[in-house]
C-alpha cells in the first residue's frame, strides 16, 4: 500500500518510518526542504532512540523515501496522514493553520479516492470539519473518506510505542475506510495489540482525554509530594504503595518539577478552552495547570533555600530536555526554572546529553559544559533536573569535591537521601 506523511515533525518522523517497517511504502513530504535534505542524507533532525537505524534500514530497503512534492505525495498514495504542527495560540486554542494549508493541497491535487488521516492533536470537531473543508475546496466532487487516528507516543520511546502500542484507535464512518487502516495496522494483530473502532468525536476526545488525566496523574502526586514535606512523609514510598493498587498503576506517579513537553500542557490548555467554549467549567483540568505551574515556582523556592540569596551564586544544572532520551525542550521544567534563576542574578552552568543546541537558542547567556564534572566544577550548588541515565551513577565523591559548596538539589529523587547526608551532601529531594 502507498501511504503519504505529510509533515516530517516528531509525529510524522515516526508514523512514516514505522509504517514503513510494517511494509508500507511510504513518502514523507514537508515543505522544509532543509529538512527533507538532511532526511535524504539519513540524518535525523529529532533526537530520538533507535528511530535513526529504523529510517536508515527502511530506506534502504525501499519502502521510505522523503519529499518536498506534495502534489507528488498525494497522487501517488491512497492513505494521506496528516502530521503537521497545532501549536496553541495565546488562549490556549489549537492554531490549526497548518492543517488548513494542507487540507487545501488535499483538496487541489485529489485525482481519485483517499482516506485521509488525522495523526495531528486537534480539537474535538476538526476531523468532521476538516472533510467539509477539503470538499468545499474540490474543483471536482471525488470521492474520499475521512479518519481520526490519534498518536499515542511518548518522547524516548516513540519507536517502541508506535511499533507496540497499547491500543489503536480509529474514528471513522465509513467500513471501507476502517478496512484500510486495519489493513494498514495488521502486523498489530499479531501481538494481539487492541483496537478502539468509534466515531470520529470519541477518536479526537480520546486523545485528549488521555493527555489530560496523565496530567492529573503527575499533578497529584506532586501535590502529594508538596504536603508530605510538611508532615514528615517520604513520598517514595508513598507512591510506590499507590502504585501497587491495581486501580491505581504505577506509571506517572513520579514527583518532580511538573509536566512538560511538547503534549501534556498543550492538550490540557486546549481540552480546558474546548469545555469553556462549550459553557463547563471543567474545574479538575483547571486546578492541574495552576499546580503544575505552582509547582515551578515550588522548585525555585526549593533552590532558595538550599543556596540563601541567588543572586551572584553559580547553580549547575544537570537535564535540561522535559523528559531523559529527547532533545526536546518544549515547556521543560528545566528551561522555565533556569528564566527564573537566571532573573534573579544567578550564573547558571548546564549540561544535557541531547538538548545543549536546542537550549541555546533560547537561553544563550547558560554556560553549556562538556558534562556533569564540569558543570559541578566551581559551581555553588548542583540541580539535577533530568533524569538522564548517566546522571544516575555519577562519581558522587567526584562531584562533591568539584562543587563549592556540597549542595545538591535533586528534582528528581534520583538519589537516596540517607546516602547522599552519609557522604556529606547538604540534600534534598521532592517530598522527601
Amino acid at each position: 500500500m502507498n501511504i503519504c506523511v505529510i509533515g516530517t515533525g516528531y509525529v510524522g518522523l515516526v508514523t512514516g518510518t514505522c509504517l514503513a517497517e510494517f511494509g508500507m511504502n511510504l513518502v514523507c513530504v514537508d515543505n522544509d526542504t532543509q529538512k527533507i535534505d538532511l532526511l535524504r542524507q539519513g540524518k535525523m533532525p529529532i533526537y530520538e532512540p533507535n528511530l535513526e537505524a529504523l529510517v536508515h534500514k527502511n530506506m534502504k530497503e525501499g519502502r521510505l523515501r522523503f519529499s518536498p512534492n506534495i502534489e507528488e505525495g498525494i497522487k501517488s498514495s491512497l492513505v494521506i496522514f496528516i502530521a503537521v504542527g497545532t501549536p496553541p495560540k495565546e488562549d490556549g486554542s489549537a492554531d490549526l493553520r497548518y492543517v488548513e494549508e494542507v487540507a487545501k493541497e488535499i483538496a487541489r491535487w485529489m485525482d481519485g479516492y483517499k482516506v485521509v488521516v488525522m495523526k495531528s492533536t486537534v480539537p474535538v470537531g476538526t476531523t468532521r470539519w476538516l472533510k467539509e473543508f477539503i470538499q468545499g475546496h474540490q474543483k471536482k466532487s471525488i470521492p474520499f473518506d475521512i479518519v481520526s487516528n490519534p498518536e499515542f507516543l511518548r518522547e524516548g520511546s516513540a519507536v517502541e510505542d508506535f511499533l507496540r502500542p497499547d491500543r489503536v484507535i480509529i474514528g471513522a464512518e465509513s467500513e471501507q475506510a476502517i478496512a484500510i487502516m486495519k489493513d494498514i495496522y495488521s502486523a498489530l494483530y499479531l501481538i494481539e495489540t487492541p483496537f478502539v473502532i468509534t466515531n470520529l468525536e470519541t477518536a479526537e476526545m480520546i486523545k485528549y482525554a488521555t493527555n489530560a488525566f496523565l496530567a492529573t496523574k503527575v499533578t497529584f502526586i506532586n501535590e502529594v509530594a508538596n504536603l508530605c514535606e510538611r508532615v514528615g512523609a517520604d513520598v517514595h514510598h508513598v507512591a510506590k504503595a499507590m502504585g501497587l493498587d491495581g486501580r491505581i498503576g504505577r506509571k506517572f506517579l513520579h514527583p518532580g518539577p511538573g509536566y512538560g513537553g511538547s503534549c501534556f500542557p498543550k492538550d490540557t490548555r486546549a481540552l480546558l478552552k474546548l469545555a469553556h467554549e462549550k459553557g463547563y467549567q471543567f474545574r479538575i483540568l483547571n486546578s492541574v495547570i495552576e499546580a503544575n505551574e505552582k509547582q515551578k515556582e515550588r522548585m525555585v523556592e526549593k533552590i532558595k533555600e538550599m543556596v540563601g540569596e541567588v543572586r551572584g551564586k553559580t547553580i549547575g544544572v544537570l537535564g535540561l530536555s522535559f523528559k531523559p532520551n529527547t532533545s526536546d525542550i518544549r515547556e521543560s521544567s528545566a528551561i522555565a526554572i533556569i528564566q527564573r534563576l537566571l532573573a534573579m542574578g544567578a550564573r547558571i552552568k548546564a549540561y544535557d546529553p541531547a538538548a545543549m543546541k536546542e537550549s541555546e537558542a533560547v537561553l544563550p547567556e547558560v554556560i553549556y559544559a562538556r558534562d556533569a564534572y564540569e558543570v559541578a566544577d566551581g559551581s555553588d550548588a548542583l540541580v539535577l533536573m533530568t533524569e538522564w541515565n548517566q546522571f544516575r551513577r555519577l562519581d558522587l565523591q567526584r562531584i562533591k569535591s568539584l562543587l563549592k559548596t556540597p549542595i545538591f538539589i535533586d528534582l528528581r529523587n534520583v538519589y537516596d537521601p540517607q546516602q547522599m547526608r552519609r557522604l556529606g551532601f547538604h540534600y534534598c529531594g521532592v517530598g522527601r
